[in-house]
């Protein structure tokens, strides 16, 4: 990769370009500029994991709090072979602009562990995670930093961290982490509250640009939890979805797909191939395809400045953290791309989270109607307001949702004052 490739999809220099923009013209304090700009503490732990074949693994994990001016840290824990310091960084502070944006009370935060869990084993999982979480339960609880599931992580990962914090705490400690399984805590509508959150600010978008659900194209890369739910809801609400991909490549139908009979296939072959409801296509053209709505839902630098010219959609809805590059902003721009970004777009998850982190710590649990009605209203008030500030301030919406995001976050930390 070339020096000018990495720079570009380095997701920390990423996310530290669009906050500069920002704050440059919201005409930050230069105190207030140093300490956004950098995180307020990072952990690096080294986890010692008995494997199955009777050798010893050490794992390298992390925890970075980027701010908990606003409440407890908040965000995910990853696992992958590629988790960095610099992403898990980029992931903490955009976690402290999401919460903002969509202005519940909570600071941002990230883990991740280096590792394949492709090749563990569940007791392997679970042993890295309890370590994992014994190594930096000091630093995390319900008032301090809550974490979630994110890459590679799920309900069953929370339900470990939870019990060994509990054993640790000797008393049930549920609203440590959010994304738990219903039974021991989690909160009904968490599984689709990301995908659930794009589909509504696509509502919104489309509102705006005076289109109608029918007649809106959609393509979706990724099937993950967020790309899988929110090609589902969409599907159901009448969008017609003409394509669908992961990594391996995906498939697509000018005439639209059946994702109903698409999931069921998926979950039965773990693939797209053989799929007979639509052609095969590779995940390159499946971006730059004919569509009035992309959603990105995958991974990071998934819309570089490689392929941003060839970038069809008249919508783009970022499903996945920092799909699109800062140089990539500027020709999107320019083609004038309506972009709802990350910190607004998939903020559904953490908003059920922090509905989730409620019910825990009152004991008391809503239905999923009322879990869904206030989604939708905080969804689209952020929308809304996302979009008055873009409009008022003239800049695109990416850097009207920072700036909306830093506004609140250096507010507070006014008001708070200086500590020493």
């Amino acid at each position: 990769m070339s020096n000018f490739a990495s720079q570009e999809t380095n997701p920390w220099k990423a996310q530290s370009a669009r906050f500069e923009l920002a704050a440059q013209k919201l005409n930050l304090d230069p105190g207030l500029w140093k300490i956004l700009s950098l995180p307020s503490r990072e952990i690096t732990v080294y986890v010692p994991v008995a494997m199955d074949n009777g050798t010893i693994e050490v794992f390298t994990g992390y925890r970075i709090q980027h701010s908990v001016a606003r409440g407890p840290g908040k965000g995910g824990i990853r696992y992958a072979p590629d988790v960095s310091i610099e992403e898990v960084r980029a992931l903490a502070a955009w976690m402290t602009w999401k919460c903002a944006v969509v202005d519940i009370p909570f600071g941002g935060a990230k883990g991740g562990v280096i590792c394949n869990p492709q090749q563990m084993s569940q007791g392997e999982l679970e042993r890295m995670t309890r370590r994992y979480t014994a190594e930096i339960i000091d630093f995390i609880g319900p008032d301090k930093d809550v974490p979630a599931p994110d890459m590679n992580t799920n309900s069953q990962t929370m339900a470990w961290i939870m019990d060994t914090y509990s054993m640790h705490m000797h008393r049930t400690v549920t609203a440590v982490v959010t994304g738990k399984p219903i039974n021991i805590g989690g909160s009904r509508g968490r599984v689709e509250a990301t995908g659930r959150g794009v589909w509504v600010v696509t509502d919104e978008a489309i509102k705006k640009l005076g289109m109608s659900r029918p007649d809106t194209t959609v393509i979706v890369q990724g099937f993950g939890n967020v790309g899988s739910n929110a090609a589902k809801l969409m599907h159901r609400a009448g969008y017609k979805v003409i394509g669908v991909g992961e990594i391996g490549g995906g498939v697509i139908n000018p005439r639209g797909i059946d994702i109903e009979a698409l999931l069921v296939y998926h979950a039965a072959n773990k693939t797209f191939d053989g799929f007979p409801g639509g052609d095969e296509i590779s995940t390159a053209d499946l971006l730059t395809s004919n569509c009035d709505v992309l959603v990105p839902a995958a991974t990071e630098n998934v819309i570089t400045s490689q392929n941003a010219a060839q970038i069809k959609a008249k919508i783009l809805v970022e499903g996945a953290n920092g799909p699109t590059t800062a140089a990539a902003d500027d020709i999107l721009a320019a083609n004038k791309v309506f972009v709802i970004p990350d910190i607004l777009a998939n903020a559904g998850g953490v908003t059920a989270s922090y509905f989730e982190w409620v019910q825990d710590r009152q004991g008391y649990f809503w239905k999923e109607s009322t879990v869904n009605e206030e989604l939708d209203h905080i969804m689209r008030s952020s929308f809304e307001n996302v979009v008055k500030y873009a409009e008022l301030h003239n800049v695109n919406n990416r850097i009207a949702a920072y700036m909306l995001a830093i506004d609140r976050v250096a507010y507070t930390l006014k008001q708070r004052g200086l500590y020493a």
